[in-house]
């Protein structure tokens, strides 16, 4: 076919689909903060991992029997005889707790730099939105191997809705679709984890980015780019995505593969937090594992729900700690979005929540112990009180002046430049002149030479430079 005729083509194409309309709205000509940091990186691997999921997922389909009878032995089928069967398991066992893993740092993100501050709401209820159905895809996800930890672990956590007045047992029994989990709730499970809440997520992921590119993306200073503008409509502190950022992106994408494949290959368990050891065994009803505990990155929220004598109680303090930060944009009540213009107040409970929430994710990996109980309940109200006190130590906190642009960025040339005039200075600090006495030839031409030594004390000089400069940029 003639270049002509190919150029007619896809014309034809562009016309009736706005493909390169979309890649200019969204890529090419959608200017972002030009200070993005190692944090900015979560929310492209978020979207990786959700491809690799997706993908991984209709691969393990393929050879899967969602049958009570016929499930596990089809997962070690999986495992053992179909050609690459184990590193498609792998890769989607791994690639679930990956995924929650991005996501946490993609929101604790969001919360030091205030990305869920206006106009940015709605992108975070979007978000919130994506963690509850990524949550409700790997609950239904972690029945189908039909282990014992599997089993016995949707046994709980379905039971808990049982806790609900009124509607309690209904409600359970429509989830099981049975009186006990059993085959109807295989089944149903499959068919949500397969069809239903991954459709329910592409299309939060469709909105999420929506919202976002509508009224731009945060940055780590907190300064919103487009109300700085050059006389072609460009935000002076921005730059096109692409290039500038999908080129970044690859690098991240790089050090997280090989991390991911670090994992696959010499850890896939991960000592049991990935892949538990009692879900090696096929599911028997009739006989309860030692200790019943979700995966990892359910284990804070049980802890919650454990730490509450109540049953009612605890669930509803289980769902509360998911809904509060639904509300985390009315309860902040600062002006100033990014933590490195906040008060010391804001950075200290930042601090204790991340403490507690770490805290209550161990302690629900653990057996019950009184001592063990005790600090759930105490990393329970230092979670809520982070929350609930907002509106209060928010409020009152005292801010630094929020620069009205970003910091210019320079050069590689420019900071070599800058390098090369202070390097003498910097050299005859750290070190000194010390003559030599030196005799060449006839002592009549005695003359002294100079030797350069450390200096201990411009050594030490230079080391507080550096340490102030580094406590300012984190503060």
């Amino acid at each position: 076919m003639k270049p002509s005729r190919l150029t007619d083509c896809g014309n034809w194409v562009l016309d009736r689909f706005p493909l390169t309309k979309f890649w200019n709205e969204h890529m090419a000509h959608y200017y972002a903060p030009k200070n993005f940091n190692f944090f900015y990186f979560f929310g492209s691997l978020a979207l990786l991992v959700l491809v690799i999921q997706i993908v991984t997922g209709i691969l393990l389909t393929m050879n899967y029997k969602p049958d009570a009878k016929l499930a596990f032995d089809s997962v070690e089928y999986i495992m053992r005889d179909v050609p690459w069967g184990w590193l498609v398991r792998y890769m989607h066992s791994t690639g679930a707790s990956a995924f929650f893993i991005v996501i946490y740092l993609h929101m604790f993100r969001g919360l030091i730099y205030g990305s869920f501050k206006h106009p940015r709401e709605l992108i975070w209820i979007f978000g919130m939105l994506l963690f509850v159905a990524l949550m409700a895809e790997a609950f239904m996800g972690y029945l189908l191997p039909w282990g014992q930890m599997s089993y016995w672990g949707a046994q709980v956590i379905i039971s808990l809705f049982s806790a609900i007045p009124v509607i309690g047992d209904e409600l359970s029994l429509w989830i099981r679709g049975d009186y006990v989990v059993a085959d109807a709730t295989l089944n149903r499970f499959f068919a949500f984890h397969v069809i239903a809440v991954p459709l329910v997520l592409i299309m939060l992921v469709f909105m999420h980015i929506i919202a976002l590119h509508e009224v731009g993306s945060n940055n780590p200073d907190g300064v919103e780019i487009k109300e700085s503008k050059d006389p072609w409509g460009h935000p002076v502190d921005g730059i096109p995505f692409h290039p500038y950022y999908t080129v970044k992106d690859i690098v991240g994408v790089a050090v997280f593969f090989l991390f991911f494949a670090t994992v696959i290959f010499y850890m896939p368990e991960m000592g049991g937090y990935f892949l538990e050891h009692a879900n090696f065994i096929p599911a028997d009803p009739m006989k309860t594992p030692e200790h019943i505990a979700p995966v990892w990155y359910f284990t804070p929220f049980y802890s919650i729900l454990r730490a509450i004598p109540d049953k009612f109680a605890g669930v509803i303090a289980m769902g509360g700690s998911i809904v509060v930060l639904f509300l985390l944009p009315w309860l902040d009540r600062c002006k100033v979005k990014s933590i490195r213009y906040r008060g010391g107040i804001f950075k200290k409970a930042l601090l204790l929540f991340v403490i507690s929430f770490i805290g209550l994710g161990y302690l629900g990996t653990q057996p019950v112990t009184p001592v063990a109980t005790i600090f759930a309940r105490l990393f329970t109200a230092i979670y809520f009180g982070f929350f609930m006190l907002m509106p209060i130590y928010t409020r009152w906190e005292k801010t630094k002046p929020v620069p009205k642009s970003l910091t210019k960025i320079h050069s590689l040339e420019e900071q070599l430049h800058t390098l090369e005039e202070q390097l003498p200075a910097l050299l005859d600090e750290i070190t000194e002149l010390k003559p030599v006495d030196t005799e060449i030839g006839h002592p009549a031409f005695k003359s002294s030479f100079f030797t350069r030594r450390p200096n201990p004390e411009g050594m030490i000089n230079v080391i507080n430079r550096l340490a102030k400069k580094l406590k300012e940029s984190l503060d």
